[in-house]
């Protein structure tokens, strides 16, 4: 009798840790986690959209298909601070066709750094491209392979496609090339 009970407990306690959490088991009998595939970003200036991350797609929620640069940054990075102007460069050179989307990293005391700081930030540098704040940050991050080093960038077709990612500074010219390339892909 004392080893049913023992047996019971066994087969109950298993049962309730492996049946707690965000997971499923795949075709191979392997557990997968739950990975987040929506992300509702917030720009600085309170608009916020939304970005779908599709298999290896990333739609964006914008009123117009755009290429995107997605842009992973810190107001600490002098690397980041260094691109600025470039990026600036390339927003003015393709304003119909490029968007440029700027993902704070920033936290201080483990909170999120404020939009006013941004703001700031935005205005010291004079940064013509959106900016975004908000936890979903970092879960964005986490779903396109964990951001490691920044600056990192990542050059998105109108359709979703990650065509390119830039780890540090990369020089304006061979961003544009990129550019150039997806235009004519059109």
């Amino acid at each position: 009798m004392q080893f049913k009970n023992i047996a019971f407990i066994a087969i109950l306690s298993i049962l309730f840790f492996t049946g707690c959490g965000d997971s499923k088991v795949n075709e191979d009998g392997k557990t997968e986690a739950k990975i987040q595939t929506k992300f509702q970003l917030s720009n600085i200036d309170g608009t916020t959209f939304t970005i779908n991350k599709e298999g290896e797609k990333l739609i964006f929620d914008l009123p117009k298909k755009k290429i995107v640069l997605l842009n992973f940054f810190g107001t600490w990075c002098n690397p980041c601070i260094a691109e600025i102007p470039h990026l600036n460069n390339l927003i003015n050179k393709y304003p119909k066709d490029l968007e440029i989307v700027a993902v704070s990293l920033d936290k201080k005391n483990e909170k999120q750094t404020t939009n006013e700081a941004l703001e700031s930030f935005k205005n010291k540098y004079n940064i013509q491209y959106k900016v975004v704040n908000s936890e979903e940050n970092y879960k964005l991050a986490s779903a396109l392979g964990e951001i490691k080093t920044i600056p990192t960038m990542f050059l998105i077709d109108k359709k979703g496609n990650i065509k390119q990612k830039y780890t540090g500074v990369i020089p304006e010219e061979m961003i544009e090339t990129d550019i150039k390339k997806e235009l004519e892909e059109k």
